[in-house]
């Protein structure tokens, strides 16, 4: 069977930045453990499940009300951001604030994480999916799956880099850049569920999450504010 090279790059370009928003939500979910074992689990498990109904229905699945579930996800992680954001609040309240009273950890969330990741796992495939499935449709099957496959193994690779990096960042840094980027994506699916035409497509995301992160630190510095050090002493 002949490759055919614009069908490759398309499907290893998709299944790259796709997937890529998969990592990076992952590890926003899972900002307040030291695991990303949850979030991991539920991210390929929504895969899973999309993956699995694609190969079952095939074409049937681009009359799929992708609509729906981007709302369903998008209201899903504001739920999610609210949650982060109350624990991004605990950290730098404790970090700025020095307490011995012992603090609750909130276990449940290892199930708001798996949720979240299944979330942003089935999403982003389907989105991947569907691209796959137009090209197959045009006879570049082959080529599809090779580049969709070429694009998830170096995918891989980086986020193994990326996790060890991820681990040596600053919790509080780590939680406050984690909020905001749940609610860049939640705003994103959102506005594409009500049609929104986003300038630069994906693209968007960065200054969303950057204007994000600063509108998150203001709040965090309302709610938190620095300590005030006594007259003459040094920071």
């Amino acid at each position: 069977m002949l490759l055919y090279l614009p069908a490759l790059v398309a499907a290893f370009v998709i299944t790259l930045i796709e997937m890529t928003e998969v990592v990076a939500l992952v590890f926003a979910l899972s900002a307040e453990h030291g695991s990303i074992r949850s979030g991991t689990a539920g991210a390929v498990v929504g895969t899973a499940v999309v993956a699995a109904i694609a190969l079952a229905a095939g074409a049937v699945l681009i009359a799929f009300p992708r609509w729906i579930l981007l709302w369903a996800a998008a209201v899903v992680l504001v739920a999610f951001g609210f949650f982060l954001l109350r624990s991004t609040l605990r950290t730098y309240r404790k970090l700025r604030i020095p307490s011995t009273a012992p603090s609750a950890a909130g276990r449940s969330s290892h199930a708001v994480q798996f949720a979240g990741g299944f979330s942003v796992g089935a999403v982003e495939t389907l989105e991947t999916v569907i691209v796959l499935i137009a090209l197959a449709a045009a006879g570049y099957g082959g080529s599809a799956i090779l580049g969709a496959v070429a694009g998830g193994v170096l995918l891989v690779g980086a986020a193994a880099v990326l996790h060890e990096q991820v681990r040596r960042i600053k919790i509080p840094l780590l939680k406050l850049v984690a909020t905001a980027l749940l609610f860049s994506y939640a705003v994103f699916w959102g506005g594409e569920a009500a049609g929104v035409s986003w300038p630069g497509a994906d693209l968007i995301l960065i200054p969303m999450s950057l204007a994000l992160i600063l509108l998150v630190r203001a709040v965090v510095d309302w709610r938190v504010p620095p300590p005030v050090l006594p007259v003459g002493a040094k920071g």
